[in-house]
């Protein structure tokens, strides 16, 4: 195989792109304010509550389900149409939100929490694909361009947002967020290899049960890999810190700083064009260093990021704190990636990342829920974002021990 197949690799990234537009106005910075704020109101904290229920749910759904969907995919050769459908299912609910109205609660914890699934369901299997269009030399550098070209998707929605929401033009921001999503995901579609199996009705039921036995089959694997296992457990950790402070961190500016919806989105775009030049900067030391190297040093950016955070209390001093939360952003995710990836056997590459969707959105469940929990109790999100500090050091703690994820160029 050659190194990199740059026309599987142009499309593999581009939908990094594509989701990304989801990922920056849906998840991170435009709509958790609209919900929290305008839909159910967050006077007493109510908002943040129920904007942690729709994520973790949506997290738990997809953590329980993708190993099995993994497996699935693997086995009967259906993965791309699995990538295919939870991007549709997330591209039809971003564009419902645009019929919520103010107190429509639970109408829009549903759509959320679907658009959640259909999001990170597909990145199950798109995650994937990293060990087909790269050679292990490349997957680290690969993964970060990945990441790096997503963030500039993440950029260009939130330029095109700009304009629409300072015009109040929130369900066109939506139908906007849908489009792009769908439009740039369609190269993926076309250029990523194709699905082996030719007819999705045949012998669907054996391609399950047996799909469903690999995934016990690779779980036990996975039980009997000492460091794949220690991995996923400081990932499962760590992973719980970067996801609540993506989903919060808007809500945080908003209610604690007094941030407008227009200065977050300028925000945001800064912290993404860091995150893009810390993903573009690391990508190469992801594989002459080792992921195992990198993760470990974004660990201690992030406890930082959560540290500063507490004791910020001009909008001045924030601007700096999302400079090196973006900074941590664009190496960790990436380098994260790469490092499970060394220990996935050719052919498991679904199943195994199933795995590593499970251990990422199980994460997810218990941090943004403890978020809500503290900020609640508390009335301030002050000691809410300082009790994320401790994912960040006790996964640290854990990557530590693990003996792998050393340098993939020898």
């Amino acid at each position: 195989m050659s190194a990199y197949r740059k026309k599987e690799v142009l499309s593999w990234c581009l939908y990094d792109f594509a989701n990304s537009t989801y990922s920056a106005v849906i998840v991170a910075v435009i709509f958790p304010v609209y919900y929290t704020g305008y839909i159910v109101g967050n006077d007493a904290g109510l908002g943040d509550l129920w904007w942690g229920r729709a994520i973790s749910l949506s997290m738990l759904f997809v953590a329980l389900t993708s190993p099995v969907l993994g497996g699935i995919a693997d086995f009967a050769g259906l993965r791309k149409r699995f990538l295919l459908g939870f991007t549709a299912l997330c591209v039809t609910c971003v564009a419902m939100l645009g019929s919520l109205k103010a107190g429509m609660v639970i109408q829009g914890f549903v759509l959320i929490t679907l658009a959640n699934i259909g999001m990170e369901g597909a990145m199950v299997f798109y995650n994937s694909y990293l060990p087909d269009i790269a050679s292990r030399q490349y997957q680290g550098r690969v993964s970060s361009w990945g990441f790096g070209i997503g963030y500039a998707g993440s950029m260009l929605s939130l330029i095109i947002a700009l304009p629409l929401v300072k015009g109040g033009h929130y369900a066109l921001t939506w139908l906007m967020v849908s489009a792009m999503f769908a439009l740039f995901s369609i190269p993926a579609f076309r250029f990523l290899p194709p699905d082996r199996s030719k007819n999705l009705m045949a012998d669907s039921a054996s391609s399950i049960s047996k799909g469903i036995s690999h995934t016990f089959a690779t779980l036990k694997e996975l039980w009997k890999d000492s460091e794949a296992k220690k991995f996923l457990l400081g990932y499962l950790l760590y992973a719980d810190g970067v996801n609540t402070v993506i989903v919060f961190s808007s809500v945080f500016a908003a209610t604690t700083l007094g941030f407008a919806t227009g200065e977050l989105i300028v925000l945001y775009i800064v912290v993404q064009a860091t995150a893009l030049t810390g993903a573009f900067a690391m990508a190469k030391p992801t594989d002459l260093w080792g992921p195992k190297k990198v993760v470990m040093i974004s660990l201690v950016m992030w406890s930082t990021v959560c540290v500063l955070a507490f004791f910020v209390t001009e909008k001045a001093h924030f601007w700096a704190v999302g400079t090196l939360a973006g900074l941590s952003l664009g190496t960790v995710q990436a380098a994260s990636r790469a490092f499970f990836a060394q220990f996935i056997p050719k052919g498991h590459e679904s199943e195994y990342f199933g795995v590593y969707t499970l251990a990422g959105k199980t994460s997810a469940i218990l941090g943004p829920l403890v978020f809500g929990i503290v900020s609640t109790q508390f009335g301030s999100q002050r000691p809410a974002i300082l009790s994320v500090i401790m994912f960040f050091a006790v996964g640290m703690c854990v990557i530590h021990f693990v003996r792998a994820g050393g340098p993939n160029v020898s």
